[in-house]
């Protein structure tokens, strides 16, 4: 049997192609963003007649996916946790309606967190959405659980959630390439108005029925090899384990070091929870310590909590990670505090020097930045220029780095940007003041959920500036096109939805596009939108910053690059360090002026605007006509 080693991600992928899925649906967002290219991969390569959707929200994706299943072909939905906020309103009907195809739902958690606003947990979400959750503890048994998991929805008509945290997802390890599902499963849609489109009514009878699904699902979980108890042989032990997900594989690790042997229950079905197998293992042994991220989905079902402790009590940390760095030491604790272990064996694997010297180094802070020449950057540049005392509502994505310049000042979630600025609007307009607002989204998530919010705010009378951020991709989870794009997710073509109509559809009257590393160009765009926002007639005033990503696409740069070097004259006043923040300007320490990083400039030329002296200049100039003749000028602004 062939062995291949591969992210976490991929491993997921290579089990839904084994699952015969027939139409997967996505948004990107970290951790989850590998899942769908590594399934276009293997089917482009295997030939399968597998449909597959970058959609424009996980609202959407779900929706498609679940609607392909009524159809009776076999469908899945991946998304990053907060996602699933997104998509919460159809994933709970669904537990109601029920499936025909296997549907599943894979939700990618990001215990930190590290890339998401909020570290919730989707097996709590699981729980209340009444929707089976399967928690994997490594790549290999992520994959395993994509099989069974189409098993278990078609078996029970239900949806069923598959939540692999950050390092499962991120995680490499050998798995086997199996054959490939390749069950013929015709679209047949069958019309049954009581459960697709149910009343309230109906609605209750389909509670009632998802409630005895569960029950029978509890049973099954019983017996389910994806709950791993390690042989007991004793009436009763001081400790015992109850672990889910990643703290399991890290734990059994961790207690290998310290060399005792403590009995485990690895909880792999963590909704409907498998009570009697908890309850029975809980009972022998006469105090429980239960390890899960981020939160207490396990801990919070066990019946009989009076031994048990874990992130409820505070004995577990009950925010963040669970890494080897911060469980060694829990661990430590918990095998004292249970006379398994000695105070020396509790400092096995702990280096004092070591820890005391990496105290003493003094390590630079190094924050996340936007790219060497990011038009973002020098679109929050010429914002901050010509807004020196507005409030700054901004969204996710690369340019929440936009923090660093002072640029933004919220970052709620997808869209909010433009409803923040509605907000503050209407809060100032109450004690009759004119607050200058600046809101700034990106393309795509402008599409996402900032369309209902612009209308909203377009509506009610809202008065603002709203920069939409357009960098012709999806930037920060890995180039995926948007919907303003014709490209699809497997490279096909399909219809663009232009961002500039869909701005005028919400009803602006105010719109211009322009390239903001045209800066002063771009800067008198932005004062004849605010002028606008003061008008007798004015509303909201859209900018669309236009300007490539230039990981994605350097055709602008490569037609003329702009070579920059730093005078003599350079004085290291770090105006430019700290307004601009671009990575390739560094100060050398020795001579306290500003230098370029020759290894990292992408050769924008955008520095020279951000050093105020001039001392920051081009290499070889040319000249304004020299330059239109090359690059164009007169597409700069699109209408």
């Amino acid at each position: 049997m062939v062995q291949q080693v591969v992210l976490g991600n991929e491993a997921i992928a290579r089990g839904l192609i084994e699952a015969g899925i027939n139409v997967m649906t996505s948004y990107p967002g970290t951790p989850s963003s590998e899942i769908m290219p590594a399934v276009i991969e293997w089917k482009k390569k295997l030939g399968l007649n597998t449909y597959v959707e970058w959609s424009v929200n996980e609202k959407a994706a779900l929706e498609v996916a679940l609607a392909a299943s009524w159809a009776g072909k076999r469908a899945v939905v991946a998304m990053k946790q907060v996602g699933l906020n997104v998509a919460s309103d159809p994933l709970l009907s669904a537990a109601y309606t029920g499936v025909v195809g296997g549907f599943v739902v894979i939700s990618c958690d990001d215990p930190g967190p590290f890339s998401s606003q909020t570290e919730q947990d989707t097996r709590l979400f699981g729980i209340f959405a009444k929707v089976p959750v399967l928690d994997p503890a490594s790549p290999r048994e992520a994959k395993e659980m994509v099989r069974y998991a189409f098993e278990l929805s078609e078996n029970y008509r239900v949806p069923v959630i598959l939540r692999p945290a950050m390092r499962v997802s991120h995680a490499r390890q050998n798995i086997s390439l199996n054959e490939i599902d390749a069950t013929a499963r015709p679209a047949k849609f069958k019309k049954e108005p009581t459960r697709w489109a149910a009343t309230p009514r109906y609605r209750l009878i389909l509670h009632k029925e998802l409630n005895e699904k569960l029950g029978k699902i509890e049973q099954e979980f019983e017996k389910s090899k994806l709950n791993y108890q390690s042989p007991i042989t004793n009436d009763k032990y001081p400790l015992g384990i109850v672990a889910s997900g990643v703290p399991y594989t890290t734990a059994r690790e961790l207690l290998g070091e310290f060399g005792v042997d403590v009995p485990m229950l690895k909880i792999g079905t963590v909704y409907p929870l498998p009570r009697k197998l908890v309850s029975d293992f809980v009972e022998r042994c006469e105090r429980i310590v239960v390890l899960e991220e981020p939160d207490s989905a396990v801990e919070l079902q066990i019946p009989d909590r009076r031994h048990v402790r874990g992130r409820l009590d505070g004995t577990i940390p009950n925010a963040g990670e669970l890494s080897p760095d911060v469980l060694y030491p829990v661990l430590a604790k918990i095998l004292t505090d249970a006379n398994l272990i000695d105070a020396e064996r509790a400092s096995v694997g702990v280096d004092p020097a070591l820890s005391e010297t990496l105290k003493s180094v003094p390590l630079p802070v190094r924050p996340p930045r936007l790219c060497p020449g990011c038009g973002h950057r020098s679109a929050f540049y010429s914002i901050r220029r010509v807004f020196p005392s507005a409030f700054f509502a901004s969204d996710i994505g690369c340019y929440t780095l936009g923090t660093n310049l002072r640029a933004v000042d919220t970052c709620l979630d997808m869209g909010a940007a433009i409803t923040v600025a509605t907000g503050l609007y209407h809060a100032y307009k109450l004690d009759g003041k004119n607050q200058s607002l600046v809101a700034t989204i990106g393309d795509s998530t402008f599409i996402h959920s900032g369309i209902t919010g612009l209308t909203n705010a377009v509506h009610t009378g809202a008065r603002f500036v709203l920069v939409i951020l357009d960098n012709n991709t999806t930037a920060m989870t890995g180039f995926q096109p948007t919907a303003d794009q014709n490209r699809l997710a497997d490279g096909g073509e399909g219809a663009r939805v232009a961002i500039p109509e869909l701005v005028r559809a919400c009803g602006v009257k105010f719109l211009r596009v322009s390239d903001p590393y045209y800066q002063d160009d771009f800067q008198a765009v932005l004062k004849e939108a605010e002028a606008f926002t003061q008008s007798d007639e004015g509303g909201v005033a859209v900018v669309i910053a236009k300007r490539p990503c230039v990981l994605f696409d350097r055709t602008p740069l490569d037609t003329h690059p702009i070579k920059v070097e730093v005078t003599d004259q350079c004085d290291g006043c770090k105006y430019c360090l700290v307004a601009f923040e671009c990575p390739a300007l560094l100060l050398n320490p020795t001579t306290n002026k500003v230098e370029i990083d020759r290894r990292i400039c992408v050769d924008c030329g955008q520095c020279i605007d951000a050093c105020y002296k001039g001392f920051i200049i081009e290499s070889n100039p040319v000249t304004i006509s020299e330059l239109a003749d090359k690059v164009g000028l007169h597409q700069r602004f699109i209408p």
